[in-house]
């Protein structure tokens, strides 16, 4: 899916959040943490690591690019 960014970045788990992979932050978080999301193929445990556009973010059944 594509997702267009309307400022500088967004945090991950808020990417998560809005883009329907998971229904809520907490469950974002928990899934960053258990380093289940790749961000531009490597994983990622910063949960609001800052997420700016041209970035891929996927992991299990998701891939979400950042425009």
């Amino acid at each position: 899916m594509d997702f267009e960014l309307r400022s500088d970045y967004i945090p991950l788990c808020d990417l998560l959040k809005y883009c329907g992979v998971t229904e809520t932050g907490g469950m974002a978080k928990h899934l960053i943490a258990e380093g289940m999301v790749l961000v531009d193929g490597q994983v990622e445990l910063r949960k609001t690591c800052k997420i700016r556009a041209g970035q891929v973010v996927s992991g299990d059944g998701f891939t979400i690019n950042v425009a």
